[in-house]
C-alpha cells in the first residue's frame, strides 16, 4: 500500500513571516503521517523558517531545487549537503519551470537525483508535456524518455523511495486540469515505464503524484485513481485552509 503524499510547491511566493503564520495555522490539524505525508516546498529564503516552525509537527519540509554540487564556487546555487544538514527531506527537481526558464536537461535532472541520494535526500522528479506535445500524440513517449533519463544509474531500492510527479505543463497555473482519466492514463504509463526499467515490485512501490492544478474541488476524484498517489500542488497550497482540505481529502 503506497502512502499518499500531498506536496505544496510555493514557487517564488511567501516570505518568512507568512511561512511561520502558515505553519502555525496548519500544524495542529495535519493528518497522521501513517495516513498521508503533508509536505511544503518553500523558496530557499523561507526554508530555515519553515524547518524551525515545523519542527514539532508532522509537516515535512522540502526544497524546490538543488545543485548537483555539494559545495564550491557555484554562485546562487543551493547545496544538497546543506539542505540535508538543515533538516530538509524532499527536493523537487526537473520542474517544468526549471526545464523551460533555466534550460535544464534530462541529464541534469539525473545528476541532481544522484546528488540528492548522495546526501540522503529524496527527490520529487517532475515530468510532463506541453499542450503542443499532447496534441501531437507525443505524451507517452516523451514522459517515458524523461523518466528513463531521470532514473539512469539509480538502484531499484533508491527508485522505490523517490516520488515522480506528472505535471502536464498545459495545466499548470492555467486553471485547466487534466481529467481524472487523462491523469490516470499517464501515471499508469509512468508506472509501466518503471516496471520495464526495473521490475514490477519497484514500480508498485514508487509513488506518483499528479501536478496540474490539483485543488480541493478535484482532489477526491484524482486521488481515487489507482496510479495517483498524491499531488504536487501550486496555488491551492498557499492558503492554510485549502492545504488542509487537500491533505484531508479522505475525510
Amino acid at each position: 500500500m503506497r502512502k499518499p503524499i500531498i506536496a505544496g510547491n510555493w514557487k517564488m511566493n511567501q516570505n518568512p513571516e507568512q511561512t511561520r503564520e502558515f505553519v502555525n495555522a496548519v500544524k495542529n490539524d495535519l493528518p497522521d503521517t501513517n495516513d498521508v505525508e503533508a509536505v511544503i516546498a518553500a523558496p530557499a529564503l523561507d526554508l530555515a523558517t519553515l524547518i524551525d516552525a515545523a519542527k514539532d509537527s508532522v509537516l515535512i519540509p522540502a526544497a524546490q531545487d538543488a545543485s548537483v554540487h555539494d559545495e564550491g564556487a557555484y554562485t546562487g546555487e543551493n547545496s544538497p549537503k546543506v539542505l540535508a544538514e538543515m533538516g530538509t527531506q524532499y527536493v523537487i527537481i526537473g520542474h517544468s519551470e526549471r526545464r523551460s526558464y533555466h534550460h535544464e536537461t534530462n541529464e541534469e535532472v539525473n545528476e541532481k537525483a544522484k546528488a540528492l541520494f548522495r546526501n540522503k535526500l529524496l527527490p520529487i522528479i517532475c515530468v510532463g508535456e506541453t499542450l503542443e506535445q499532447r496534441e501531437a500524440g507525443e505524451t507517452e513517449d516523451l514522459v517515458a524518455t524523461q523518466v528513463e533519463a531521470a532514473l539512469a544509474g539509480l538502484t531499484a531500492d533508491q527508485v522505490k523511495t523517490l516520488v515522480i510527479a506528472y505535471e502536464p505543463i498545459w495545466a499548470i497555473g492555467t486553471g485547466k486540469t487534466a481529467s481524472a482519466d487523462q491523469a490516470q492514463e499517464v501515471c499508469a504509463h509512468i508506472r509501466q515505464t518503471v516496471a520495464k526499467l526495473y521490475d514490477q515490485t519497484t514500480a508498485d512501490a514508487v509513488r506518483i503524484q499528479y501536478g496540474g492544478s490539483m485543488k480541493p474541488a478535484n482532489v477526491k476524484e484524482l486521488m481515487a485513481q489507482p496510479d495517483i498517489d498524491g499531488g504536487l500542488v501550486g496555488g491551492a497550497s498557499l492558503k492554510a485552509d485549502s492545504f488542509l482540505e487537500l491533505v484531508h481529502y479522505n475525510n
